[in-house]
Parts: C-alpha cells; structure tokens; sequence
C-alpha cells in the first residue's frame, strides 16, 4: 500500500489533522531519540501517552516538555527493563484499562557481546523478547479496543541475519554484533506477521517498520554513526526518523492491515529479496514467512517459560 507521505516526511506532518482524543498510547524507549518524537507527535493527536523507559528520571523530563510543548497533559511515565522479565510483567500488571497503540520502540544496535541474568544475547533479548513479553502481557487490554495497534521498528539490518533457532544465544556461533542485531530486527518482523495471525479476531493489527538511518543514542556502540555505509543524502533527522511509527501508530489507511513492513511511510517497493540489497529498503523472504514467525512465538514462548 502507498500513502501520501514518503522519505521527507516529519512526524508532524503524519499526525496532522489526526485526532485521538480518548485513546491511550504506550511507547518504549520514550525518553531518547526516535521515541521522543513518536510520543510528542501521538500528545499532539490529543491521545493519552504512556513512556516506558529504564531511565524514570529521564522519562519524566521528556513528558514534562512534551506536555508543555504540545498542551497534553495526559503523558505519564511507567519503568520498564525490557531484559528483565519481573519488569516487563510488573508493567503489564500495573495497566488499567484499554489499550490502543503499542509502539515497540526501544532498542540496543550492534553492542559489545552481553548477556542477561538467563543467559539470553542481550540484543535479542532487549529487541524482540522483551517487547514479545510486554506485548503478550498486554494483549487483554489490546483487544479490549477492538481495533488496536501494535507498531514494531525493526531495520534493513534484518537483511544481515535470519534468526537461527537453534543458536539465537551465539552458544555456538562465535558472536558477532551486526549478525545479532540483524536476528533480532528480523525477529521483530516476524513477530508482527505471528502476532497479526493469532490476534486479528480480537481486533489487533501488528506492523513492522525500517525508521530509516538516523544519528541517535541507538548508535552509541558504534562511533555514533551506525554502520557508517549511509550516504549523507539518505540521513533523516529525528522528527523524519519518527513519521513511519507514527503512520503505522495513526493513519486511517492502516485499519485493519497488519503484517507488512513499511519504509519511508509506504509499504516498502521492493518486493521480498532473497539476497542483501544494499539499500534501505526491501524485506527478507524469511522475515515474513509464516512458518518462521509460528516457530519463532513458540520459541520466545519456551524462553520465557522456562527462564532459559
């Protein structure tokens, strides 16, 4: 599907005209760089909005300026680790009510070899099974909307990695950061097609999204410019870094569609690949088959279960 807005489009210009009075919002990773423009455009909207961070204190100055600035006083701010599981399901216990856009935001980019306390790679463990967790605990209140939303970032590092199910730890692999951060983007893939699947009867619709390339606190492990390979031309600030979200998050073209993956606003042009593009568009054949994202849920499923 295409829309009108594309490459150089703001989240401002996304939100305008769109009105979400009454409607309730949650985004990780608020308090920092594409998050903080997803939040400020969704305030803007009239929606109530919800921060989900590690970092409170930073939270609550970044709704601060966000209710200041857009007149919304309804920005609030919740803790949330999305590597430790007593976090994510504490989070999930404290919501009272509907929900109706979950932004699955935050992230860890190509970050020295970590694990957890249970022994997950920390990469997959902050960018897909956390959010899978927080999404699972959610979903009641999800589906008490009838028509709710689930926006996912992933990236075109997807293309660098499938996920390996019987390695997604790197116990046998020797780790690489650009190979873990790319199973975990494709994970995010994945789970938006699985999570579209299983819960399009309770209304709820899960899209994936390639930002685009921009400098933020997400390239700290990298020098500051991610993997260095982006034209200067292909750069977007962060206010155009967040529109993509706030499309899947908003638009009125969006009711109903799920498990598609979105760049530049539109629903990306080039067709599934079965190779590295070298661009920043174009999605891997397995980041959208069906059968790897049912084994992927299962999977995530197993880990959360069993701690291990």
């Amino acid at each position: 599907m295409t829309t009108p807005f594309g490459f150089a489009s703001s989240a401002a210009d996304v939100a305008a005209g769109i009105d979400l009075t009454g409607r309730r919002a949650v985004v990780t990773g608020g308090s920092s760089g594409i998050g903080v423009e997803t939040a400020r455009a969704l305030a803007v909207t009239g929606a109530e909005v919800t921060l989900a961070v590690r970092d409170t204190a930073a939270g609550e100055r970044v709704a601060k300026d966000i209710a200041a600035a857009t007149g919304n006083r309804r920005v609030h701010v919740g803790r949330l680790d999305l590597t430790d599981p007593a976090s994510v399901a504490a989070f999930a216990a404290a919501w009272q009510g509907p929900l109706h856009v979950l932004v699955n935001n935050a992230g860890v980019m190509a970050c020295p070899e970590q694990y957890t306390e249970l022994g997950w790679e920390m990469q997959f463990a902050t960018n897909h099974l956390g959010h899978f967790a927080l999404a699972n605990g959610l979903h009641r209140a999800l589906a008490a909307d009838g028509s709710a939303r689930i926006v996912v970032v992933s990236s075109t590092g997807h293309q660098s990695s499938p996920v390996v199910f019987d390695d997604v730890n790197f116990a046998f692999r020797a780790y690489d950061p650009w190979l873990a951060y790319g199973q975990s983007k494709t994970a995010n893939v994945l789970f938006a097609v699985e999570a579209t699947r299983r819960w399009r009867e309770d209304g709820i619709t899960a899209n994936a999204l390639m930002p685009g390339a921009i400098y933020t606190n997400l390239q700290r492990h990298t020098g500051g410019r991610g993997s260095g390979k982006v034209p200067a031309e292909l750069i977007k600030t962060v206010e155009q870094g967040a529109a993509t979200s706030v499309l899947l998050a908003t638009s009125p073209l969006l009711e109903g569609i799920g498990a598609r993956y979105f760049v530049d606003c539109n629903e990306t042009e080039t067709e599934t690949v079965d190779r590295r593009t070298g661009n920043l568009h174009g999605v891997a054949r397995y980041a959208l088959d069906p059968a790897n994202a049912q084994r992927l849920w299962s999977l995530s499923e197993n880990l959360l279960a069993t701690g291990g």
